[in-house]
């Protein structure tokens, strides 16, 4: 892929749908940064989900940013995940 884009995943750590979209940006050789919000410490969950409510108010997961919010996806919805991502 030529400039491949920012990509930042919020995920929790027992979420099947999180591993899958994990799953499959690994599979496509996505380059991407993740963090399992649940695991953070409370004062990091908090930050994070302060820091996110405007691109995911509904705090679902998992939450797929591109771009620094360019894009967001929320959910593992792997045509969406494609075609955002230039597969």
């Amino acid at each position: 892929m030529a400039d491949q884009p920012k990509v930042f995943l919020y995920a929790l750590s027992t979420c099947g749908h999180c591993r899958h979209a994990r799953e499959f940006l690994d599979s496509n050789q996505v380059a991407y940064d993740y963090v399992y919000v649940d695991l953070a410490t409370p004062e990091d969950r908090n930050k994070i989900l302060e820091d996110t409510k405007e691109l995911n108010p509904r705090r679902a997961f998992p939450c797929l940013v591109i771009d620094d919010g360019a894009k967001v996806i929320v959910g593992f919805k792997e045509d969406e995940y494609k075609e955002a991502l230039g597969l």
